[in-house]
């Protein structure tokens, strides 16, 4: 394989990641209109404790379409005093 095909290769994978690994915060889990598997979606809707927040995932797919699960995971972000 030559460099430059290495170079594409790692540049292309790279760019996968980076789009597949960002999480969306929305406000309400209504608003979560078409929700994949594995797919993982912050809701920041006031139900979990301080420094926390609803985490909401595509877990399991049935004949009705993708199942739904949620907890409370903590809120990333820089820590403060």
């Amino acid at each position: 394989m030559s460099l430059r095909h290495a170079v594409c290769l790692s540049l292309l994978i790279s760019a996968t990641l980076a789009t597949t690994v960002r999480a969306a915060t929305i406000g309400r889990e209504q608003d979560i209109v078409d929700l994949k598997l594995g797919q993982r979606v912050m809701v920041d809707d006031g139900t979990c404790p301080a420094g926390q927040v609803k985490e909401v995932r595509g877990a399991k797919m049935t004949d009705k379409g993708v199942v739904r699960t949620s907890s409370c995971v903590g809120r990333f972000g820089p820590k403060s005093k």
